[in-house]
């Protein structure tokens, strides 16, 4: 078994430590002997999606995410036809935003590709902390760190959780990122697949049975230490949780 991993515009999306995203895909199949091959897409590439398991859009500034859209608008409808054909993508922080309507600056509007039915807004008070979010998805806590001016707006899109303390998609610590099909945007960075290990199983897993049915063999690994860090991050701050979000809604 293999998987192609297309890795998009990482010379310009990678804030955060997001290319760690493609190094934890790589050795979580290693480990159970799956093949993985990465292709970096850079400006003036193309890319032929019938040939792609998983896509990684990464975070960047607002100049960077300008450039990355008018590129993107030229594969834009290949780009919603693998999304609704149930294309796997990992979409982090401006990539999150560029899968939208629009992300309004301070200064101008950056037309998205409307795959999601989001929009965000720019406002001056940056969100900067670590996060925590309760999943009905898995039965860990997905750990990061949020650093971000725009506030997005989901609509009736699913979040992809609950935020346990943090501040998540619009500042009032209520809920966080966006799961549509097998697409996860997310603010979270980190990056967010190291601290993460099941929502890394869970893309992985969506590719796979993508690509060669339900029945395909993905055996748990162990996972000891990265099971004890999320637990000592969700420990860490379960005190300070509800502190957090009383003083949300105090300033609010």
């Amino acid at each position: 078994m293999k998987l192609n991993i297309a890795h998009l515009y990482p010379d310009l999306l990678n804030l955060y430590g997001d290319r760690g995203n493609i190094q934890c895909f790589r050795k979580r199949l290693e480990w159970r002997g799956i093949e993985c091959e990465v292709t970096q897409y850079l400006q003036g590439d193309t890319i032929d999606f019938s040939d792609v398991d998983i896509v990684l859009l990464g975070g960047g500034s607002d100049r960077e995410q300008e450039i990355v859209c008018e590129e993107l608008k030229k594969i834009k409808d290949d780009f919603k036809e693998y999304v609704e054909n149930d294309g796997v993508v990992l979409a982090v922080c401006g990539g999150y935003q560029l899968l939208g309507k629009y992300y309004k600056t301070n200064t101008k509007s950056i037309e998205g590709l409307g795959i999601l039915d989001i929009y965000t807004e720019w406002e001056p008070e940056r969100l900067i902390q670590n996060i925590i979010l309760e999943s009905d998805l898995f039965d860990m806590p997905i750990v990061g760190f949020e650093n971000h001016g725009g506030r997005t707006y989901i609509g009736n899109h699913t979040p992809l959780g609950k935020v346990f303390y943090g501040l998540g998609n619009i500042g009032k610590g209520d809920f966080e990122g966006v799961v549509y099909k097998n697409v996860i945007a997310t603010y979270l960075h980190g990056p967010l697949l190291p601290k993460n290990p099941q929502v890394c199983d869970y893309l992985l897993k969506k590719a796979l049975d993508r690509k060669y049915g339900t029945d395909v063999e993905f055996a748990p690994l162990e996972d000891e230490m990265e099971k004890a860090a999320n637990n000592y991050i969700y420990a860490r701050y379960s005190n300070k949780g509800n502190v957090l979000q009383e003083n949300i809604k105090k300033r609010l």
